[in-house]
């Protein structure tokens, strides 16, 4: 694993940041755990693809990000979701498919989007997200203006051809774009280090001539620090960055996937690095919290995932004769 913040970083960092980043990724956290909750009881259609583990990945990047700022998820897209901003209830209705969903339940776990926020949507493609991810950053500099745009993407897609043709456009034309793997070390059920001869993806930025950058995907302040030099850099016109936060999918690729393909060893280790506790310590010991009030935080922020699965359940389903609405924009 790449190295954690040191003792400097994490004093120079403010206490209302500090709730700021508890607050993000518990909520992420607690989504995550009552919607596999109600896939367990029937209540949830389709698949659920949990970003369980992952939180301090999203948290940190977005946290670097200004409102105007653009993402672009994947099919595993809660924790971007939340991070960069998506009202809740809007977001939770989307992912039950419901008419109240931000996308009024067409685009589903996989495909929510919400521009106003810069949050250009999911992607159910491996790698698909990322072209037109260079396509929001080109837009910037052709509109004159200091916009960055994030593509996040997993480790097997760093395999696919499109992340190494954007990644040279983006190089070539100096795009303020950043390239944010997620390699949380398995690509569906195939294990990262059995399809590749270099592990740390990050590398691949030489041949690019751009920085590439291994970051403790568990460490959120590790991953902010690298997410706001990426994005300064962006942002000045030099062009783009890759960043490998190496994490770890908690639970397996989708919902009631019996994880056969890794060691329950594998497991208990990551679970010993999970990015809640280790950031909940810390926040304890800077004073950002007593016991108490995080407590407090705590069941405030369950409760406010409970009342808008609540919401969703009690939602309508989209009117079948709208079926055909929203294919062309107005």
């Amino acid at each position: 694993m790449p190295p954690s913040t040191d003792d400097a970083v994490v004093a120079d960092i403010p206490l209302a940041l500090v709730r700021d980043l508890y607050t993000g990724m518990y909520r992420i956290r607690q989504c995550e755990d009552q919607l596999n909750t109600a896939f367990a009881r029937n209540l949830f259609p389709g698949y659920i693809h949990s970003y369980l583990g992952q939180e301090a990945c999203a948290v940190g990047v977005c946290a670097a990000l200004r409102q105007d700022d653009c993402i672009v998820s994947t099919h595993r897209g809660r924790g971007h979701y939340l991070a960069k901003g998506m009202a809740l209830k809007p977001m939770m209705a989307e992912m039950f498919g419901k008419a109240t969903g931000i996308g009024g339940g067409r685009g589903g776990e996989m495909h929510a989007a919400d521009p106003a926020r810069g949050i250009l949507g999911g992607n159910g493609i491996v790698g698909g997200g990322i072209p037109y991810a260079a396509g929001a950053a080109y837009s910037a500099v052709l509109d004159g203006i200091d916009r960055v745009t994030v593509a996040f993407f997993g480790d097997g897609a760093s395999n696919q051809g499109a992340f190494h043709e954007t990644l040279n456009l983006a190089a070539a034309w100096k795009l303020p774009l950043l390239f944010v793997c997620e390699n949380n070390m398995y690509a569906e059920m195939t294990p990262f280090k059995e399809t590749v001869n270099e592990t740390d993806i990050a590398r691949r930025a030489v041949g690019y001539g751009i920085p590439g950058v291994v970051v403790d995907g568990n460490d959120v302040l590790a991953v902010l620090a690298a997410a706001r030099t990426a994005v300064a850099r962006a942002r000045a016109g030099d062009g783009p960055t890759l960043l490998e936060l190496k994490t770890y999918r908690t639970g397996g690729h989708f919902q009631g996937d019996p994880c056969k393909y890794r060691t329950r060893e594998e497991e208990a280790l990551w679970k010993s690095r999970d990015p809640l506790p280790r950031f909940r310590a810390l926040a304890l010991q800077r004073g950002a919290f007593d016991e108490a009030g995080l407590a407090a935080l705590e069941v405030r922020l369950a409760a406010e995932i409970t009342e808008a699965i609540d919401f969703s359940l009690a939602s309508p389903d989209p009117d079948p004769a709208s079926a055909l609405d929203h294919v062309y924009a107005p």
